[in-house]
């Protein structure tokens, strides 16, 4: 009970105790940098390194295909038939690229949206940069070129062609917002732009010249500016996607299913398996084109993309599915346009440069042509916002008419500028 001779402010002890209570400064000493280090690898208050890889081993029936990674590699050094290899590698690619896209998201969701931003754009795409280099380095440029086209094709085409059948399969008309699809629209105008342009130039030379000095300015310059812009977009959706962060901070976002050192090493190791099995499918690309007369354009305007992307092809039309339809547009469309012209198209270039191989952003006739009537019909049909699976049927019929016309006629078109 206070009486006239009680202070009216606690004692200095007293003050000193419940500042000592809640002073930061005189919180737990920081533990050392071993200790520190052990923590993060033990991945306290995230999945075991036990849960986490047995999430990512189990958690999808696509990776039963993993039986093809090693068998790819045996088939490689004992020389098996080239059918044998070619497949092995075919199939061992398949679940490896929707590993790495497994590992990127898990890293994404635990970092902040510059770094995840970063991350998808360098490992996003990483199957078509490994199949792309280990083409180019084995001088395969048809190959990388034909891959290069057939990755956006297959996307604009194949992959939103199933994504509008699915979603008509479960509603008769699909909507979404005209503003991403006009986005999407502008990104592939510029992509078509950017590969008529060295057909053009070359068109104006005389039949029986060459400029390969002038292309190879030409195309190096371009991936130099492209690279340059693709760096103001990565930028420009990091801004993005915090402002949007911010506005729907009220959505729960979804627990990770695997700590960030999991996901890392996952993503370290798929990527170096990756690029073994691309490697040995490259290196039975010529032989498998011989013996059974497949020319090297259809494996790599048809055939290649569909590896590298078939993880997105099912996310996409799951997606659809689902009635999320932007998400689907921005997989399909805007994902394959961008980080394909703007990032793995210039690098390739880049490493073209680099190594001394003679890679050009020039195309035949017939290419340009292909792709030009593609983005046609896409920007057509996205324009209004709405889908049906009449417009899906549309897009796979088209994409199935170019897969025809590359594997009977496009042996007759040479595109061979070095001549």
């Amino acid at each position: 009970m206070a009486t006239e001779n009680t202070p009216l402010v606690a004692t200095s002890a007293a003050n000193g105790a419940r500042y000592a209570a809640t002073s930061p400064s005189s919180s737990t000493p920081p533990r050392p940098f071993p200790a520190r280090v052990a923590s993060f690898l033990k991945a306290d208050g995230q999945p075991s390194w036990i849960q986490s890889y047995k999430w990512y081993i189990f958690s999808s029936y696509f990776n039963v295909l993993l039986v093809f990674v090693p068998l790819s590699a045996i088939a490689h050094h004992l020389q098996w038939d080239v059918a044998l290899r070619f497949g092995f590698s075919f199939f061992a690619i398949m679940p490896l690229a929707k590993l790495l896209g497994e590992s990127t998201d898990q890293m994404s969701a635990s970092l902040g949206q510059t770094l995840a931003g970063l991350l998808n754009a360098s490992f996003g795409n990483a199957v078509e940069i490994i199949v792309g280099i280990a083409a180019l380095l084995q001088d395969e440029i048809r190959i990388v070129q034909t891959s290069m086209l057939g990755s956006i094709l297959s996307n604009i085409l194949l992959v939103l062609g199933c994504s509008f059948l699915a979603a008509g399969y479960e509603r008769n008309e699909s909507l979404f917002q005209v503003t991403a699809a006009q986005a999407s629209s502008s990104l592939m105008t510029l992509a078509c732009i950017t590969l008529v342009i060295p057909a053009a130039y070359q068109s104006t030379l005389d039949a029986d010249k060459s400029n390969t000095k002038g292309l190879l300015i030409i195309s190096r310059g371009t991936a130099i500016v492209l690279l340059l812009v693709y760096c103001a977009y990565l930028y420009f959706q990091v801004r993005r996607r915090r402002l949007v962060s911010q506005r729907e901070s009220e959505e729960a976002e979804e627990a990770p299913k695997m700590s960030v050192v999991a996901a890392a090493v996952s993503l370290l190791l798929v990527t170096v398996v990756t690029s073994f099995c691309a490697d040995y499918l490259v290196a039975s690309i010529e032989e498998f084109a011989e013996r059974y007369h497949v020319p090297k354009a259809f494996i790599g305007l048809i055939l290649l993309p569909i590896v590298a992307n078939a993880a997105e092809h099912v996310t996409s039309v799951w997606m659809a599915m689902k009635d999320q339809m932007e998400l689907t547009i921005t997989i399909s469309v805007g994902s394959s346009i961008v980080p394909n012209r703007g990032f793995v198209v210039p690098l390739l270039v880049v490493v073209g440069w680099i190594s001394g191989h003679e890679l050009t952003l020039f195309f035949a006739n017939f290419e340009t042509i292909i792709l030009f009537v593609s983005v046609l019909l896409v920007n057509t049909l996205i324009q209004d916002g709405k889908s049906n699976y009449m417009e899906g049927l549309m897009l796979v019929s088209l994409y199935f008419v170019i897969s025809l016309a590359c594997k009977f006629f496009l042996p007759v078109v040479v595109c061979d500028w070095r001549r």
